[in-house]
């Protein structure tokens, strides 16, 4: 009975217009009066240590970072690299973003930056070349998502927090899935290429290419430095946040000059107001979190699904499927904030690695950003290209079936992200 309290309340304030922090907070008070123990100051108590956790320290710094990197230059030239690479292939603007997403997740980790930032530069190119706008765009939506994947993410660090899950290893665990989307991505597109009648662009000379990799050759160095240093030990993630900041800000600065001191300004606001959203929507959630397990729900849930937890494969099926349906009308983190602290328990007792499962349980979030009817990603690449969303979201499901086929293919072979893990870790 405490799961339909809790559930009833939280999808009644979010039906009525609710931001999702309020409703979390909402639906936490009225368990707590059901469970005769509501109490006004544990509700502030748990939100202030909610929210007062060094390692979320870590999502203003690369918050910070994606928009320094946009400012000063360096999504730019990271993109001019790639179509210095791969521009002259058949189908070559589509391989770039795809190419460039990979590069530019590899720095910021997130999903609605990195998109905005390769739909605003290679929309009005593809749409020059002839490309049909709704399959770029559409493309570009898809690739986005690969930015919380790929580490450095936010989302594997806000489910390293609700989930008490390592946020070294789940960074570690993301990469050859994070690869193996870009890879479904690449091939869908070149199948779609095929059939258009684009001319691809003029390929570069080796001194053009090797111009070109000498002036995004700061920016390809920031993922070296944050991976590098979090592999070996050199610092944590939370510390791996300040560096990138600290390194986009410099290099943004003082070696491409493009971002300026009267810019400043406005990058730490965007920063400081997406911050102020996440971070509040974490501390709720955590409210949440501990009235779930006070209550005892995740054992209540347990009950269901208790047939299934000698067949991890199984199980690790329904529960995506689950997760993959409430992904298409909740954004990434509320998804995580909820469902994590609950499916937690289970996946322990199940057996199954909860790096493994905090990786998969992103991906499969990730994808419910280019889903409907939320889809928060496909409204960015909507706004950023000024294509209809009706448009955008036909345009984007050849790679959201991709993306599904991938994200079946790592349900059915766990190794594909264990073993890899095992040598990274």
């Amino acid at each position: 009975m405490t799961l339909v309290v809790f559930l009833s309340s939280l999808l009644s304030a979010m039906a009525i217009g609710v931001p999702v922090a309020f409703a979390l907070l909402f639906s936490g008070i009225v368990l707590m009066y059901y469970m005769d123990i509501f109490n006004a100051s544990i509700v502030s108590q748990r939100l202030i240590t909610g929210a007062n956790t060094f390692t979320l320290l870590a999502i203003p710094f690369f918050l910070l970072a994606g928009e320094l990197m946009n400012a000063g230059g360096l999504s730019r030239r990271i993109v001019d690299f790639a179509i210095a690479c791969v521009g002259h292939v058949k189908g070559g603007l589509g391989i770039v973003a795809v190419f460039a997403a990979v590069i530019m997740a590899s720095l910021s980790g997130s999903a609605a930056a990195d998109t905005a930032a390769l739909a605003a530069i290679l929309i009005p190119m593809m749409r020059d070349s002839g490309h049909d706008v709704p399959r770029s765009a559409g493309l570009m939506a898809a690739g986005g998502i690969i930015a919380p994947v790929i580490p450095p993410s936010i989302a594997f660090i806000i489910f390293g927090v609700a989930a008490n899950v390592s946020i070294t290893g789940l960074f570690m665990g993301g990469i050859v899935p994070g690869l193996m989307m870009a890879l479904a991505l690449v091939g869908t597109w070149m199948l779609i290429a095929r059939r258009e009648n684009v001319e691809p662009l003029p390929k570069r000379s080796g001194a053009e290419r090797l111009a070109a990799t000498g002036r995004a050759g700061w920016a390809l160095f920031m993922p070296v430095i944050i991976l590098g240093g979090i592999r070996f030990g050199v610092f944590t993630p939370t510390e791996a946040a300040v560096v990138a900041a600290v390194y986009a800000l410099l290099v943004g600065m003082f070696i491409y000059r493009e971002l300026k001191l009267s810019d400043l300004y406005r990058v730490f606001l965007n920063a400081a107001k997406t911050t102020s959203v996440v971070l509040f929507l974490v501390a709720a959630a955590l409210v949440s979190a501990w009235l779930i397990t006070s209550a005892n729900i995740p054992n209540e849930i347990g009950g269901y699904i208790q047939p299934l937890i000698d067949r991890p494969r199984l199980l690790m099926l329904v529960i995506m499927a689950l997760v993959l349906v409430v992904g298409t009308a909740l954004d990434l983190a509320p998804t995580i904030l909820i469902l994590s602290p609950v499916l937690m328990p289970i996946i322990r007792e199940a057996g199954i690695d909860p790096v493994y499962f905090g990786v998969m349980f992103v991906l499969n979030t990730c994808i419910g950003l280019i889903t409907p009817p939320v889809g928060i990603v496909l409204n960015v690449v909507s706004g950023v290209s000024r294509v209809p969303l009706g448009k955008v979201i036909w345009g984007v499901l050849p790679f959201l079936a991709a993306q599904v086929v991938v994200l079946l293919l790592l349900v059915i072979f766990p190794e594909l992200v264990t073993v890899p893990l095992a040598y990274l870790r």
